[in-house]
């Protein structure tokens, strides 16, 4: 589990390999992960917008940016909590993600939060982060 907290904000992410959606021999690796977005504070804060970075093993990077995630922008209360999962694939066995939220508060100051740091790793594969 990997964790960051910006803002009274806290992100949650617990990734896992998924040996079914792999096929390694056509150097395929599948991950899903599952972030938790938890409302510490004490204002409503809406989530707009997402910019990921994706990079494998061999340090190739990728940027993803978007509007809001699997489909929505959530609105976050005081102690109000939004979790989603979703995946990403690799074309190598490891790999490791990052990157932000664009939030909004109820007075209308955008700001962003971070994503923490996090390990994609196959069962074959285990590092730490340092």
């Amino acid at each position: 589990m990997y964790r960051a907290v910006t803002r009274q904000i806290e992100v949650i992410v617990e990734p896992q390999f998924l040996p079914e959606r792999s096929a390694p021999e056509r150097q395929q690796f599948f991950w899903t992960y599952t972030i938790a977005i938890v409302n510490q504070g004490t204002e409503t804060v809406q989530l707009k917008t997402r910019h990921w970075i994706i990079t494998d093993a061999f340090g190739q990077r990728q940027e993803v940016r978007g509007e809001g995630v699997v489909g929505e922008q959530p609105v976050l209360g005081p102690g109000e909590r939004f979790e989603y999962t979703s995946g990403v694939p690799l074309t190598t066995t490891s790999g490791f993600m990052t990157g932000s939220y664009q939030m909004i508060n109820d007075r209308g100051e955008p700001f962003e939060i971070d994503i923490p740091l996090f390990s994609l790793d196959s069962p074959d594969v285990k590092r730490t982060l340092n």
